[in-house]
This record gives structure tokens, C-alpha cells and sequence, in this order.
């Protein structure tokens, strides 16, 4: 066999080859996290089982109108028939008490075995929701919002990058904070032997200053139990009776309870506000030369805004 032919033969072996390392693993799923998964609380456990204080704006960047709306919440808002069966936003109900448990599978074309979409069930309602695989585009900004919200996801690596918008406005805790329906929710889901860890960051132009970024932790557990706690219309009651259309409030400058956190933490109540420098390493130093508050700290309630003088 001449030279040339040998040449020739080793040059088709090698492209062979790469074609094979290039094609050994799909491109649509690099990993399958199906699989039935329980919530590990090692962190935020506070905030996520009891539900976080009144006033305790810790760890999230909110601008004056974020804190303005949950300045003037009340927590008997949840007593109203129209809010008791309120579904959580995709954002948020993996989180807390309620988002103990879910369960992962593909929805696979059978045709070429590709992944349309990775697909959950689980949490508070047990809502089913689609991160579609197939590279459609979102819908245009006036379409309709969902509770769940409009969500896509690629792999990069080994990390599934989801991709959230179209979101109905919900909550981000359970003391008031609010989230707008302009938010945008990126996750990046990694799988770690059992460990399901998620990397979640929320832009919200309307109530944060900058992105705002937490994590939860899930570990795979074939032996998990759902316990359905689908809320019927039927469970609905009037828990407190009241005069018709009638929500419960708080009025600006009048929300007494706001100075109860820093004072039961020992903490300054300007470090309780949900600054997004309070954020960083940097203010530790800050905070170093502020004191605890009070109960007769000034800056505790806000002051309430004078009335106009009458008119003559």
C-alpha cells in the first residue's frame, strides 16, 4: 500500500473519531436530573419554614417602593377568601415550608429522542412547570402572565441555565417584599452526585436597586411521599368577617412593629432596611459605628407626613 493511501486511511480514521466524541453525548440533555427530591433547610431555615419577621429586610436590595409596600403590609391579608388559595410565583415556591418536595422527568420526542422539555411537579399546589428544551423564544411583553411564568433552559456544561419571564406579581417573603411582573428569573440547576443545588437570580426593575441572588440545596430521595395539598374552592371560608371590599393595611408612616427586629437582634434599624450595600463585606465596617435600636429609637417608625395646612 503506498504512502499516500496509508496517509489517507489514517486521516478518515481520525475524523471518524472526533465525529464520535462529538456525538456521544446529546446535545439537548447533558444531564438527567429525573428523580424525586426533598429540601434541605440548612440555611435561611427561618425564613423559609417560620417565615421572616416584620421589618426584616435583610439579604435582599430594595429600592424606596419595595420597602414603602412592605412598610404598609398586614399579614391578616392572607384571611381574605381571595387570597387564601393565592398560588406562590415560580420564583418563590421553591422556597420556604411549602417547598419541601418535587419530583424531575424529560419530555422526550419519540420520534428523535430529543428533550422538548425538563418538566417538575411539586410544591405549594402542585404546579406542573415546563422549562422548554426545543429553542422556542419567549412570547412578546404584552402576552399573558402566569403564576408560573414563561421558562426555557440550554445546557452549559453540566448546568442547566432556565430562563423565567411573563411571571404574575407575587412575593418574594412572606412579610410583605413584592415582586413585580417585570421580573426576570435566571436559575442555574447543578447536580452533584444526590445533591440538586440551584443558583437563582432575580432582576426586578420595578422593587430592586440590583439582581438579587439566593440558593437552595435538594437532595434526591426515591422514598419521598407527596401529600397533596391542593387548595379547592370548596376550602375556602370567611375567616374574619368584614365590611365588603375591605383589605387589610397598613397606612404609610403608621406600622409600629417595623423597630421589633433590630431590637429583639440587637440590631441598627438602618441595617434592617434592605440596602444593597448591606449586602457586602464592606459594610460590616459600616455597621460597626451604628447603634442597636431602641425602643425609643426616633428612626424606628417613619415619620408621618405632615398634613397641608387648610385652606382659608
Amino acid at each position: 500500500m503506498s504512502r499516500k493511501c496509508q496517509s489517507l486511511i489514517v486521516g478518515v480514521g481520525a475524523l471518524v473519531v472526533a465525529m464520535l466524541a462529538t456525538t456521544s453525548t446529546p446535545a439537548s440533555a447533558q444531564v438527567d436530573f429525573t428523580g424525586r427530591y426533598r429540601i434541605l433547610n440548612h440555611w435561611d431555615v427561618i425564613k423559609r419554614v417560620g417565615g421572616p419577621e416584620i421589618g426584616d429586610y435583610t439579604g435582599l436590595p430594595l429600592n424606596d417602593a419595595a420597602r414603602l409596600r412592605a412598610d404598609t403590609w398586614e399579614a391578616s391579608l392572607w384571611t381574605i377568601p381571595e387570597y387564601q388559595c393565592r398560588p406562590h410565583p415560580s420564583q418563590y415556591s421553591e422556597r420556604g415550608f411549602s417547598g419541601t418536595q418535587f419530583k424531575w422527568w424529560q419530555d422526550i420526542n419519540p420520534k428523535t429522542a430529543e428533550v422538548i422539555a425538563e418538566h417538575t411537579r411539586g410544591t405549594f399546589g402542585e404546579p406542573e412547570r415546563f422549562i422548554w428544551m426545543d429553542g422556542r423564544p419567549h412570547p412578546p411583553e404584552y402576552a399573558t402572565h402566569t403564576w408560573l411564568g414563561f421558562t426555557t433552559g440550554k445546557w452549559e456544561g453540566n448546568t442547566l441555565v432556565v430562563t423565567t419571564t411573563h411571571i404574575k406579581e407575587g412575593y418574594v417573603e412572606r412579610n410583605g417584599i413584592a415582586q413585580s411582573d417585570k421580573a426576570v428569573v435566571t436559575e442555574n440547576w447543578t447536580k452533584h452526585g444526590p445533591y440538586l443545588n440551584v443558583i437563582e437570580t432575580v432582576e426586578d426593575p420595578i422593587y430592586l436597586t440590583e439582581p438579587s441572588v439566593r440558593s437552595s440545596v435538594w437532595i434526591q430521595d426515591e422514598r419521598v411521599e407527596f401529600f397533596r395539598h391542593p387548595c379547592a374552592p370548596q376550602e375556602v371560608v370567611v375567616e374574619v368577617v368584614r365590611a365588603k371590599g375591605k383589605i387589610p393595611h397598613i397606612l404609610p408612616g403608621e406600622n409600629n412593629m417595623l423597630s421589633e427586629f433590630p431590637i429583639t437582634h440587637g440590631m441598627p434599624y438602618e441595617a434592617t432596611r434592605g440596602q444593597a450595600e448591606a449586602l457586602y463585606p464592606e459594610y460590616m465596617e459600616k455597621i460597626k459605628a451604628m447603634k442597636p435600636a431602641t425602643k425609643t429609637a426616633p428612626a424606628a417608625v417613619p415619620a408621618k407626613v405632615a398634613p397641608a395646612p387648610a385652606k382659608k
